[in-house]
This record gives structure tokens, sequence and C-alpha cells, in this order.
């Protein structure tokens, strides 16, 4: 088992006038290797969430054991939790500041008692695991273009060699070719590194094409924790908390309330295409 949490809860401004409940009561497991989607609409503390995975919120109550051990628990190490779950967060503006992209990949890895060969390797493989050109290792990180800057914060965490791997919008702002140029190659790694991934994004094409399984969150409270194929089937009740299915979903009902006997529950074009195939050859 790689992450539980149970009965975690988080109050901002606890015991003040402001306190607000942004975390209630949640409760899931996730088990090593697996591709998870974080989905929830703007504040219903997707990010708050992840930010208890690796320590850097403290829960107001609840637990979160990682590898069967409590991260709360008297004298833990969280720096060594920090260097084994790995968040990218969604600007990664906030998480560049050497002078080039090497040595920001570098610095990460140089804290945890290597080699300055053996971080220099990390780096590289790192930079290179995320498509990032030759030419750039030494350009400022704040000269690259925005979807180079997720590449090289990206790639500061991989140097770390993480078990669990949060990206936070890693694909925000980005064009179609970028955004899945960026996927693939974290869905590659995730296969031959066999480490978890936690996606938090808005969009659900992306959702539905790398995840396994879904964490819907709402107001601060986790609302469904299921296959991405049952999550979508209630997409009414996602259009109710400001959230949807693929569009993909949406053309198939849509055909099948036409007449078409096609699975309506198809949330990828490959799925759609084969159910529209055959039953176009049935008719």
């Amino acid at each position: 088992m790689s992450i539980i949490v149970k009965n975690l809860n988080y109050i901002y401004g606890e015991g003040t006038p402001m306190a607000r409940h942004a975390l209630k009561d949640i409760s899931f497991a996730i088990e090593k290797g697996e591709f998870i989607g974080l989905i929830g609409h703007t504040g219903s503390g997707k990010s708050t969430l992840i930010q208890h995975l690796n320590g850097l919120i403290k829960a107001s109550s609840g637990d979160i054991y990682y590898n069967g051990e409590s991260i709360y628990s008297e004298g833990y190490n969280m720096r060594a939790l920090r260097s084994k779950v790995g968040l990218v967060f969604q600007y990664p503006e906030y998480q560049l500041f050497e002078e080039n992209v090497f040595k920001d990949v570098c610095f990460g890895p140089s804290n945890l008692g290597l080699t300055k060969k053996e971080v220099e390797l990390r780096a590289y493989e790192a930079l290179k695991n995320v498509g990032m050109p030759d030419d750039l290792f030494y350009q400022s990180p704040f000269d690259l273009s925005g979807g180079q800057k997720r590449r090289a914060a990206i790639a500061g965490v991989l140097a770390m060699k993480p078990e669990v791997l949060i990206l936070d919008e890693p694909t925000a702002g980005l064009d179609p070719r970028g955004r899945d140029d960026i996927l693939d190659k974290i869905a590659a790694m995730r296969e031959e590194l066999g480490i978890t991934v936690i996606l938090v994004s808005h969009s659900m094409e992306d959702v539905a094409k790398y995840v396994d399984r879904i964490l819907v969150m709402n107001s601060g409270e986790l609302i469904y924790d299921d296959t991405k194929r049952e999550v979508f089937k209630h997409y009414k009740e996602l259009e109710a908390v400001g959230l949807s299915a693929p569009e993909v979903t949406y053309i198939m009902h849509s055909l099948k309330s036409n007449g078409l006997n096609v699975d309506e529950n198809a949330i990828n074009i490959e799925e759609a295409k084969e159910s529209i195939l055959i039953s176009i050859s049935e008719r």
C-alpha cells in the first residue's frame, strides 16, 4: 500500500472568526503504481488535499499513512517523505530559482548525500525523460516558455526519484500538442519506473485518456472514488457540482437517444469509434 488517508480534516484559520472547513472527513487509499485523477471545481479542496500528502500542510485531524507509517507519528522524517512524494505545483515558476535549468534540476538530489556525478546523472536523465532539448539545459529557467518551464519543474521532482509523483494542472495553458506530449511522457515513465501518479486536472479528456481511477472533490468532501468509467456514468451529478464528462460521452448519449445502439458510456474516441462501427454493421 502506498498511501492511506483516513478521516482527514483541515480547517483554515482554525480557532478564528474566519475559520473554514477546507477538507471534511476524507478517506481513501492509493496502491503502488496507480494512475489517479483528482478532479473538482475551483475551491473544492484539491490543492489543499495534495499538499497534505507530502506534509506541506498538517491536518487539523485524521491521519495519513505512507507505506504503513503515519506521517504524523513522533519523529517522522518529513524530509525523506518529500523526496519520495514529489509535488509539481500548478505554476512552475514557484519551483524554479537557479541560474540555469541544469542547476535547478540538480538542486533536489544534491541534498540527498549523493556524489556530484550521481546528482548530475539524475538531472540529465530527468531532463531527457521530460523531453527537454539539450540546448536549453544551461538556459535561465525564467527565459523558457510555459511548456518548457513545466518540463523543467517536473524534471526537478523526477531527479529525486520519487515513488509518488503529484502533478497539479501540469498542462494548464499549453496547446494540445504540448499537453499530449507532456502527459504521454508521464504515462510512459509511470509504466517504465512503476511510480504512482496523481494528476490534478480540469480536462476531462486528459483524465479519461490517462488515469485508472478518479477521486472527485466537492466543497471539501470526497464524493466519488471509482474507476473513470463508473465516475463518468454520473455525468449529470458531475454537472451539478460544476464538472462534466468527456465530450465524447455527451456525443454518445445523443446518438443513443436518437436511436443508434451505441455504448453511451464510452469515454474516449477509440471506444466511441468501435461502438459506432459495431452499431452501424448491425443495422
